[in-house]
């Protein structure tokens, strides 16, 4: 499971040195795509394998599941890290993400999302009264 926020800064080459509590989980390779909020979805390769095959089951008769779909999937990249953790991120999702040099790589559970460490902050603290105003619309009974 990926928990917890990071500050790694991107290199001048568009890498990133993934955080060390990550690396074991994605060492294997990993899948970075266009993810939503103009964030990237980071996920390990057999993680990626499963929300694939998730994919498969949608309905392509739909046009909404079609646009999702070519989004998602035309964006995603197959990565190994490097020994020293890092990952390259390609340019076109480098535009998306608008990522600048300082970046905000947060765990979500079954994946990792990295952000510029801006519109990170700026989401953050536009969704921290919703956030604490809808726990029990979102998960009744969790807390």
């Amino acid at each position: 499971m990926f928990l917890g926020t990071h500050s790694p800064k991107l290199d001048d080459k568009g890498r990133l040195i993934l955080p060390a509590k990550f690396r074991d989980k994605l060492a294997g390779g990993l899948v970075v795509t266009r993810g939503q909020e103009r964030c990237l979805y980071v996920f390990a390769m057999d993680e990626f394998g499963r929300v694939a095959e998730q994919l498969r089951s949608a309905p392509v008769t739909s046009r909404a599941v079609r646009d999702y779909l070519r989004v998602f999937l035309s964006g995603a990249s197959d990565e190994v890290p490097d020994k020293q953790g890092r990952v390259t991120i390609p340019t076109v999702l480098r535009e998306y993400a608008g990522l600048g040099r300082d970046l905000a790589v947060i765990g979500t559970g079954a994946r990792i999302e990295i952000w510029d460490a801006t519109a990170w902050n700026d989401y953050l603290a536009a969704s921290e009264q919703a956030f604490s105003e809808q726990a029990e619309e979102v998960v009744p009974g969790l807390l």
